[in-house]
Order: C-alpha cells, then sequence, then structure tokens
C-alpha cells in the first residue's frame, strides 16, 4: 500500500460543534457567493463538505443529461474525471435518487457490483484505502438530479458517517445543487452575450466589405497585446470579447460613404467619423461589463497618443488602455488586409510606420509591446487569413 494514501488512524479529527459548523458555513457560502469560476466553486463546494462530516476526501460531481455523463473537474486527490451517468456509486444513487451508506467498502456486499467499478478498483490502481462512503445526490431549482457529493472515509474515532452527516451533507447538496446551477447559468448568459457581440461586430464589418475574420484578427493581436502588457488574463480575454464591436457604430454610415472606393470628401469623412459615437451611443446604457468596455472601445480607438485623434481629441492616458489596445490591433489589421480604398501593405512598411507613430499615433509602450508579441501576431494573421472567393 502506498504510504503518502493510506489513512493515519492515529490522527482523528474532531466532530464540529454547532458554533462551529456555522460558522465554517457562513465562510463558504461568502466565498462561494463572490466566484462564478467553476473550477473554484466546485473547490469550495468539496471542502466546504468535507470539513463539515470530517472527511477524508470529498468530490462534487455534475450531471450532463446532453451526453449521460457524471464528472467533475475537481476532486480532492484526482484531477477531472468523467465517466458513464449510470456508473459507480455515484450514477446508481443519481439514477435511484437516493442516498448511500457504506461503513466499509470492502465487506459491503449489497453495493458490491458497483464498488468493484468505482472505489475498490481506484484502491487497486492508487494504493488507497476507501472504508466509508456517503453519497448524496443534489438537485436544481426546478426540482430536477443536477449531480451528487460524494465523501469517502470518516476521519473521527467511529470511521464511520452518521444520520448527523447525512443531514449535514444534505445541507450542502441542496445549496450547492441551486449555486451550481446559478454559475452554469451565468456562464451561458456570458457565452450568449460573446456570440451575439461577434455576431453584431461582424455586421457592423460586414457593410463595409470586411469580413468576419477582421473581427477575430483585431480581437486576438487586442488579447495578444493585453496579455504582453501584463494585464490579468480576465481582463484581457474581456478585451478580446468586446474589441469585435469598435465599428459597430458602422451600421448607420450610409453605403455612398461606407462603401465608396475613392477618397472622402471632408463632408463624407465628418459621417464616418461619426461610427465612434453612435457606437458608444448603442453601448453605453448597457450594465453589463463586456458591452461596457465595448462602448469604451467603440468611442476611442480612433483616439490618437498626441490628442489628434477623434471623437473627443483625448490625449495619452486620458485613452482608455482598451482603445490603446485596439487602436494599434485595428490599425495592423487594416494595413495588413486588402480594403475597398487599397491593398495590403508589406510588413515592413507598416513596422516603419509604427516606429514612425511611437508616441505621436500610438502609446509608445503599446507599439513597444506589440513589437514583442510580432511573432504571435503574425501567427494569429496567417490563421485567420482571408480567404480569396
Amino acid at each position: 500500500m502506498n504510504a503518502e494514501h493510506e489513512i493515519v488512524t492515529t490522527r482523528y479529527k474532531e466532530e464540529l460543534t454547532p458554533e462551529q459548523l456555522l460558522r465554517l458555513i457562513f465562510e463558504y457560502t461568502a466565498k462561494i457567493a463572490n466566484t462564478s469560476d467553476i473550477d473554484k466553486v466546485l473547490t469550495l463546494m468539496a471542502d466546504m463538505g468535507r470539513e463539515m462530516i470530517c472527511a477524508d476526501r470529498c468530490t462534487v460531481w455534475l450531471y450532463d443529461k446532453e451526453r449521460n455523463e457524471l464528472w467533475t473537474r475537481v476532486a480532492h486527490g484526482v484531477n477531472e474525471i468523467r465517466m458513464r451517468a449510470d456508473q459507480g456509486l455515484v450514477g446508481y444513487a443519481i439514477k435511484h435518487e437516493k442516498a448511500i451508506f457504506i461503513d466499509d467498502a470492502y465487506t459491503n456486499e449489497e453495493y458490491r457490483e458497483f464498488l468493484k467499478e468505482g472505489a475498490l478498483r481506484v484502491d487497486k490502481e492508487t494504493g488507497y484505502r476507501t472504508k466509508a462512503i456517503i453519497v448524496v445526490p443534489f438537485r436544481n431549482n426546478e426540482g430536477e438530479i443536477f449531480g451528487a457529493y460524494q465523501a469517502i472515509n470518516k476521519m473521527t474515532k467511529s470511521g464511520v458517517f452518521s444520520e448527523k452527516d447525512l443531514e449535514y451533507i444534505s445541507l450542502a447538496a441542496s445549496y450547492s445543487g441551486k449555486s451550481l446551477e446559478a454559475v452554469q447559468l451565468y456562464h451561458e448568459i456570458e457565452e450568449t452575450q460573446k456570440e451575439i457581440i461577434f455576431t453584431m461586430g461582424e455586421i457592423g464589418e460586414s457593410r463595409s466589405k470586411e469580413t468576419g475574420n477582421h473581427v477575430k484578427r483585431v480581437a486576438e493581436y487586442s488579447y495578444i497585446i493585453a496579455l504582453g502588457l501584463g494585464m490579468p488574463e480576465e481582463e484581457a480575454e474581456l478585451l478580446r470579447i468586446a474589441s469585435p464591436m469598435h465599428d459597430i457604430g458602422k451600421v448607420a454610415i450610409p453605403d455612398s460613404v461606407l462603401k465608396k472606393p475613392g477618397k472622402l470628401t471632408d463632408e463624407e469623412y465628418q459621417i464616418m467619423k461619426s461610427h465612434t459615437e453612435i457606437g458608444y451611443n448603442l453601448l453605453k446604457n448597457s450594465r453589463r461589463r463586456i458591452l461596457q468596455a465595448a462602448a469604451i472601445v467603440a468611442s476611442q480607438h480612433h483616439e490618437k497618443w498626441d490628442g489628434t485623434g477623434y471623437p473627443k481629441g483625448l490625449k495619452g492616458e486620458e485613452i482608455h488602455i482598451y482603445g490603446r489596445i485596439t487602436a494599434i490591433a485595428d490599425v495592423f489589421d487594416a494595413l495588413a488586409s486588402d480594403r475597398v480604398y487599397k491593398k495590403a501593405w508589406e510588413l515592413d512598411r507598416i513596422l516603419n510606420l509604427f516606429k514612425e507613430e511611437h508616441g505621436r499615433h500610438f502609446d509608445p509602450n503599446i507599439v513597444d509591446v506589440f513589437m514583442e508579441q510580432l511573432p504571435k501576431i503574425l501567427e494569429v494573421r496567417d490563421k485567420y487569413a482571408d480567404v480569396v472567393q
């Protein structure tokens, strides 16, 4: 047996007092309420269940009805697991909608078949010794089975789970079902927002005969530059999602201006410039952080570091970092691509322009990062190159 995984029976835990249990519940529910990351939520819930009933290990399983699978990305001692929904003790508990108590996995006969394909098999592979097991299904707001808690090995002197443990873990399960459903719903809403934003960005570009790949490239360039600047992953991802909306205001620009192949007149140029304010006004009233970021990008991606840009002539750090990043991403893609009014520029010509515009059009720090990240940027350009029909 692997000593690292052997149950240490000389170091018992004490059952929680009611006061300790209440404090524990408040501590974990506060943490869970403040995160939308499903992996973190699963970890917190597993930790909460383990501490509530003094288990050695606890796993929170989710039921994927469409794929007929049980899965978890967080289980104490192991990585992601996926299995058939009818497999193992968890599958049995979910199918029969019942809690399971087992005092000793190696002497239990009632669930022998399910133990052989689950705990006993894992023990053989890892050297761990499973003894006591408790499995409790949980439901979503519609009353449907949504997943299950599985706790292994009671770490008190008794060595077995009790009815009180069932009561406690059922409480945790009830809360978990509703919380996990809320987290998944949040992610579904966010994914829907991403799809809508990207589609709207494509619509804005298609009116000026740009391809959907333009918004993909600008999004990826922005993300790469943001990370290169040291922006946190979550914020860089937010910018990647929002940046495709930079030209959404073009939906309101007349075709006679938007699709004109030659040089615009002064009057036409003023009309074209208004797309920044139109885009901002379309988005500014949303309370969603993605659309708030998109409003900034739409408004400020034509501002210039030296204050000569539009629509407000913002200067330097008056321009939001999202606007400064998207500006260089958009200009690079515009110059590197064929447009109705010009052919694509050679890379050396673009890079020379960027050096000239270092501290004029563009934030000098962002130009430096762009140059550092150029290999990655060129990979994106090639990956999402426009296909000539």
